[in-house]
């Protein structure tokens, strides 16, 4: 397998941490409730569907009608999206600096609502170092969905060799492996510099902050 030349970065846990509880645990004074709350009303399950291109509105219409006394909490989640994002990942945000320096072009995609992606890239330079995003929200496809990759190439014009995929999701980099990506999962920051480097993408020292 030949040596990548450029990189596809995830977006959410990877360049700038996501959490809900980041904004739900200002919402409500007991952690319990907090818990209870994002575990049956405002779920995963139901976020996905922002991911695939449906509105915070429209979503959140259909989960009021089930749970009206959550009104108010349930429309936080778009209305208040950007306090769940957040901070950026020095480690990351070092790296795409240190590549764009290098010349090594650099891609985003990244399950996200396309009403979220505008203000998400305002909140580090980093972000303008990306050549191109494949938002999930505006092809209507999400990750680990291999048609979503196949925009990524059609996109790039790269084949999955030239590219060495960062994300922090299992089945992500498992559904880019399987289609020939060089991948890294991301779960210590520490690691992406040394990765970088062993993929020959980065000279030692380069990725230090």
């Amino acid at each position: 397998m030949r040596t990548p030349r450029a990189l596809l970065w995830d977006v959410g846990n990877v360049i700038v941490g996501w959490s809900p509880r980041r904004l739900y645990e200002k919402l409500f004074e007991e952690p319990a409730a907090c818990d209870r709350f994002l575990s049956s009303v405002c779920t995963l399950d139901w976020h996905i569907e922002h991911d695939r291109g449906v509105s915070f509105a429209d979503n959140a219409a259909a989960l009021i009608a089930r749970h009206p006394q959550h009104e108010t909490h349930i429309r936080a989640w778009g209305d208040r999206f950007l306090e769940m994002v957040g901070p950026v990942i020095a480690e990351t945000e070092v790296a795409m600096h240190a590549l764009a320096a290098r010349g090594v072009p650099q891609y985003g995609l990244t399950n996200m609502p396309s009403e979220a992606w505008p203000d998400v890239q305002t909140l580090s330079t980093a972000f303008t170092l990306l050549a191109d995003t494949i938002v999930s929200g505006d092809e209507k496809l999400v990750k680990p969905d291999p048609a979503i990759y196949a925009v990524v190439l059609a996109r790039t014009g790269l084949e999955p060799a030239d590219l060495l995929f960062v994300d922090d999701s299992a089945a992500n980099i498992a559904a880019a492996r399987a289609i020939g990506f060089h991948v890294h999962r991301f779960e210590d920051p520490a690691a992406l510099g040394p990765t970088l480097i062993g993929h020959g993408l980065l000279e030692a020292g380069a990725a230090e902050g």
